[in-house]
């Protein structure tokens, strides 16, 4: 059902699960809180209903939550588990965003419904807060058995006030992991490294660490990257993999360490990848005309933003591509709104051959921020006059990569339809 009005009550339900985009003042909510309704958030209803029937394995990171949810999620399914899941993306392999695993016949209900919990249930775990009425994390619902702390840097201007507030938030989850479970942890990133000095009670195993989980040096065919997965040195599988860049290489291996923990053989695990088709809106190719690829991507953040860019050159030297990587950009996410990472765009968009930013809504000035790129670098508060130099900037050979949040108005299309 669309909307908040507060006709909605007419529905008489026993319960409403709220999500975090509901507000103070919205029309249904002050007439929930009126009326002393029943009330539960999202996160808490999760945590409370449908995860305690199921092990549950979850992801975090301020970078590559869903890639890494979707990899783990297919791991499982390839090797037998059938998982559930909750991802925030919609992975190719299944086609939705979520599932109850096809194991588990399950009623719905508002009280938790134990079993011998032998489902696996794969979430991407956010650190985001939870609802109007509850500013905690959404992670700290979700009794984890094991959890891939993915990396971890400053994000969600909008509610933290720095990183050490993040950290005390992640920390605060790793409280609440048992001491059966396993924390997958990001061997290379100093945060995370805090958090864990702070205490843990669980089992650590790092990854990108080479007393721990790593990997070889990748080599490159038309369409796969080739590496070799090792723990404590030893040879454990080989991994082909149509994703690219070196985050998507330590996205691959922290879900290969979490199936290990939870029972898979890594060679098993490793394998398992080559059927990973990837995720709707990372990296997802939306069209070609006359030659010139459009692409789409849900990176935001300034190291995302990098990384991506990285992974497609990359990539196009591999097939030692002729074109040029053009990179249209949205900042659209709070953090971005905000200006507060204004000052690392330049040197995030570097890779790119020519760059084209969406200004339109921005409180601060985006050419200014692009202006170290110099002449490659412009920015358009109008959309159809962005799409406009975008098309005319394109030649044959040339990757458009399109990165946003949001939407983006429909501009993979518009482009689409301004190169045919």
């Amino acid at each position: 059902i669309q909307g908040f009005e507060a006709d909605q009550l007419d529905l008489a339900a026993d319960l409403w699960v709220v999500g975090n985009v509901a507000r103070r003042g919205m029309p249904l909510i002050e007439a929930l809180l009126n009326r002393n309704a029943p009330m539960i958030s999202g996160p808490q209803w999760l945590g409370q209903v449908l995860l305690p029937r199921h092990r549950v394995l979850a992801i975090s990171g301020t970078h590559g939550k869903t890639t890494t949810s979707a990899l783990l999620a297919w791991i499982l399914e390839a090797t037998g588990h059938r998982p559930s899941f909750l991802i925030g993306g919609v992975p190719e392999n299944f086609g939705v965003s979520a599932r109850l695993s096809p194991s588990l016949a399950m009623p719905l209900a508002t009280e938790a419904v134990h079993s011998d919990r032998s489902v696996p249930f794969v979430i991407e775990a956010d650190e985001y807060d939870t609802a109007f009425f509850d500013k905690r994390s959404k992670f700290l619902h979700y009794r984890a058995e094991i959890a891939i702390l993915n990396n971890l840097e400053f994000d969600h201007a909008d509610i933290f006030p720095d990183l050490t507030a993040i950290e005390t938030q992640f920390h605060h989850w790793v409280r609440t992991l048992p001491e059966a479970g396993r924390l997958i942890v990001n061997g290379r990133e100093p945060a995370l490294a805090r958090v864990i000095d702070r205490g843990a009670w669980t089992p650590v195993e790092f990854f990108q660490h080479p007393e721990y989980w790593s990997i070889g040096s990748a080599q490159g065919s038309q369409d796969r990257e080739v590496f070799e997965v090792f723990w404590r040195g030893e040879l454990q599988g080989r991994v082909a993999s149509t994703l690219v860049g070196e985050h998507n290489r330590s996205n691959i291996l922290a879900a290969v360490a979490a199936a290990h923990a939870y029972g898979v053989a890594a060679d098993q695990a490793c394998a398992a990848i080559s059927g990973f088709r990837g995720v709707q809106r990372r990296l997802q190719l939306r069209g070609e005309v006359g030659g010139i690829q459009v692409l789409d991507d849900f990176a935001h953040h300034p190291t995302a933003i990098a990384a991506t860019l990285e992974g497609v050159r990359a990539q196009m030297q591999r097939l030692q591509s002729p074109g040029r990587l053009i990179a249209v950009l949205e900042p659209r996410s709070n953090t971005m709104k905000l200006g507060v990472m204004s000052s690392r765009l330049a040197s995030s968009l570097e890779s790119a051959d020519l760059v084209f930013g969406y200004s339109g809504g921005l409180e601060w000035d985006l050419n200014a921020a692009l202006a170290p790129l110099g002449s490659k670098a412009q920015a358009h508060a109008d959309l159809q006059a962005l799409v406009a130099a975008v098309a005319r900037a394109a030649t044959p050979g040339d990757r458009i990569l399109v990165m946003s949040n949001g939407g983006f108005g429909g501009i993979h299309e518009r482009l689409l339809a301004a190169l045919a």
